[in-house]
């Protein structure tokens, strides 16, 4: 006789898409539904400015308490390890004394200074809605509803417009932190600026971070988005980069790639009117195919084609599907029965899929699937489509252009490549690599390292939420930690309260959802 819990787990693990759709889509939609009316609440009854203040000095309060202990443990956030973007889960979660940052609100939108300010839960679905609904944008939208602003800080934020403003840091006005000393300072250009520069990237290292303002731009009702297939690796590359410097005419610069020599290049500007150029489509809407299977329809048609996509409906095309690795758990979710009946429900949360892995699943996981985003320069883009055609055959891949700024702003770790003559060259690109390789044989446990070298050789850097099996060395090697390391013996009780980065974000640091529900088991 079959025990509950080893049929419990053979469901999880080979009928994981029934089990997805019939138990995770209801939590996940009410949860969703939850959140939606307690953020409208809060904003509309302008509560949250006024809570502000008493929740950052809760904050104060809990590191004096710290200090008063001995200062013996490491600090982190109390956020749950299981809410990260990542698909491992951070250990020093159990062994670190944990600080309440429950910050979650839209401050303020101060049209004529061009600034929202938010506290670092606000995520992006959350602000995306609140401005569009008053005619306003941030200039760079992170794809993901649920993504945070606190760790597209702390992290890593790109998008398709982050060839014209860069990353998601630099449209970033000024930080509020609190120390690890317990005081609350405001960093900016021309405030604490050696701070306001390294917070990027530093995921709480420095302190923790409890408000930001944010540059918003004008928004317009729609995208018009042109999408042009391409058929050879140098007309990909080509088009690709002249489209991405072509920050004039192109608000949005995206590619995705569905083979070594086949992708569609999408250059998106926006608009108030329907031209005629084009038909309207509500990609967002919940019985819209998704949008990767869109776009390909116009490889497969062997012609280019323009629509006019509704602002957010564009800002948000790849939710609904988590890019495409959604199929890897619901192969029948872009079914069109499916879309009909449930694709409202759409997305499960990020937190229940981890939860619910298995020892099976695990294995398979930490085999052969990939979550990588590497930011390479541009120059060398046609060798990575090359290394990850040959190593990985993972396919599509996606391609988003950015500029990483040499303006004396908020860098953080990652600096602007310069060529032989000093010059800067700014523009990289960030090469998304989701799901499972198709390379016979494939092991990312020999995959990665290699990748990684490949990255460090080609003066590229890793996005730091994905798995990295970087040596010490190779991360300093990477990243530019000169600054940091300043910061961190200048600031008191810094080295005291918290890890440096590496020792965050490096495999040894993170481990699998399985492992995580083992080692809070047993308390």
């Amino acid at each position: 006789m079959t025990k509950p819990g080893s049929l419990f787990e053979h469901i999880l693990t080979h009928h994981r898409g029934i089990f997805a759709t019939v138990f995770l889509l209801p939590i996940s939609a009410a949860y969703g539904a939850y959140a939606g009316i307690r953020n409208r609440i809060a904003f509309r009854f302008n509560s949250a400015p006024a809570r502000h203040d008493a929740r950052v000095q809760a904050v104060i309060r809990q590191i004096e308490e710290w200090k008063k202990d001995g200062a013996g443990q490491k600090l982190c956030t109390a956020r749950s390890g299981w809410k990260t973007m990542s698909e491992l889960v951070p250990k020093y979660k159990l062994s670190h004394r944990k600080i309440d940052v429950g910050l979650y609100d839209i401050l303020e939108i101060d049209e004529q200074r061009g600034i929202v300010r938010v506290e670092p839960l606000a995520t992006m679905g959350q602000i995306s809605r609140s401005l569009i609904l008053r005619g306003w944008t941030l200039p760079v939208v992170p794809e993901l509803d649920d993504l945070t602003v606190g760790g597209l800080i702390m992290g890593f934020g790109v998008e398709t417009s982050s060839h014209k403003y860069g990353l998601f840091q630099h449209i970033c006005a000024s930080f509020e932190i609190v120390t690890a000393e317990g005081k609350r300072l405001k960093c900016s250009l021309s405030e604490n600026a050696e701070l306001f520069q390294q917070i990027p990237w530093s995921h709480g290292t420095l302190g923790f971070l409890v408000a930001a303002e944010l540059q918003i731009i004008p928004a317009q009702k729609y995208i018009r988005l042109h999408y042009q297939p391409v058929y050879t690796l140098d007309d990909m590359v080509g088009v690709f980069e002249r489209a991405s410097r072509d920050s004039e005419n192109n608000d949005f610069v995206e590619g995705l790639v569905y083979s070594r020599d086949e992708a569609v290049i999408m250059r998106g500007a926006f608009t108030d009117t329907l031209g005629p150029d084009g038909s309207l489509n509500a990609i967002g809407s919940w019985y819209k195919p998704w949008f990767y299977k869109h776009v390909k329809t116009y490889l497969d048609n062997r012609k280019e084609g323009i629509e006019y996509l509704p602002v957010r409906d564009y800002f948000h095309r790849h939710t609904r599907s988590y890019f495409w690795t959604l199929e890897e758990i619901i192969p029948f979710g872009n079914h069109p029965v499916f879309r009909a009946l449930l694709g409202w429900a759409l997305p499960p949360r990020i937190e229940l899929l981890k939860y619910t892995e298995t020892e099976t699943t695990r294995r398979l996981r930490e085999k052969y699937h990939v979550i990588q985003d590497m930011l390479m320069p541009i120059r060398f883009l046609k060798q990575s489509i090359d290394y990850f055609d040959r190593y990985f055959r993972l396919y599509p891949l996606w391609l988003s252009p950015m500029a990483i700024k040499d303006n004396g702003g908020c860098g953080g770790f990652v600096q602007p490549l310069k060529a032989e003559d000093g010059a800067v060259d700014e523009l990289y690109v960030d090469i998304g690599a989701y799901g499972t390789p198709g390379k016979p044989d494939f092991d990312n446990a020999v995959a990665l390292p290699l990748l990684e070298r490949f990255v460090i050789e080609h003066r590229g850097y890793q996005a730091l939420y994905a798995r990295t099996s970087l040596s010490r060395e190779d991360f300093r090697t990477m990243f530019d930690h000169a600054g940091y390391d300043l910061l961190r013996e200048r600031l008191p009780y810094c080295r005291q309260a918290f890890d440096e980065v590496y020792d965050k974000v490096s495999s040894k640091s993170r481990i699998s959802p399985v492992e995580m529900r083992k080692l809070e088991k047993a308390g």
